[in-house]
């Protein structure tokens, strides 16, 4: 078996992050997870003049802490396989993610009522099913025995993510005009389903069950 520079440094990176990752507790990423968010609200209330504003860009930022945490929990599950098939810090982590999003589902939903938004149930029937899937996932994640269930999570969750940006480039929320950022997360989706997609093919063998 040979390794290129860039396996090498990919590997030593991820070593980096899991010895980080045990030296912060549960209790410590979720306070930091939660203050992040209060702190989101109280510069939106510091800077926008009403409530409906307040909850407009407390949701915007909001999901972009979300995507990270996302983002990390993905990571975080593809190191589990390829290490040792343990997936109790990623239990904590989803848990975390879980919490953190029901918090961002409450700013959006305020936004929602306070700016007299249009609901489109056809529109947001995928979110809803995602949101479900974000909240129970971490309470059944020990009693999933197959990768593909996993997967499934993993990968519902970041279409929802990858077309809600895909509609913000496209100027399809109203209140809300198309970011950089909005191109710049679309692309990493891209990217990062793309990789965790050719690396669990090429090591399909190794990650027949859990």
């Amino acid at each position: 078996m040979s390794f290129n520079k860039f396996d090498i440094n990919s590997y030593y990176f991820s070593l980096i992050l899991v010895e980080m990752q045990k030296k912060i507790t549960f209790n410590t990423l979720l306070f930091l997870g939660i203050f992040t968010e209060l702190l989101i609200f109280l510069f939106s209330y510091l800077y926008k003049e009403n409530f409906g504003d307040v909850f407009r860009y407390s949701a915007r930022y909001s999901g972009r802490l979300s995507l990270i945490i996302y983002l990390y929990c993905f990571y975080v599950f593809y190191i589990s396989l390829i290490r040792n098939k343990n997936l109790n810090k990623l239990k904590e982590i989803v848990l975390i993610f879980g919490i953190l999003h029901v918090i961002h589902f409450g700013y959006l939903a305020m936004s929602v009522y306070l700016n007299e938004l249009p609901i489109i149930p056809v529109k947001i029937t995928g979110g809803a099913i995602a949101y479900m899937m974000i909240i129970i996932y971490p309470f059944i994640i020990n009693k999933i025995n197959r990768i593909n269930y996993h997967l499934v999570y993993f990968y519902y969750v970041g279409i929802v993510f990858l077309v809600t940006y895909l509609a913000r480039i496209r100027g399809d929320f109203e209140g809300a005009d198309p970011e950089k950022f909005h191109v710049i997360a679309f692309i990493i989706l891209i990217i990062v389903f793309l990789k965790f997609g050719f690396d669990f093919f090429k090591n399909r063998n190794k990650f027949n069950s859990l």
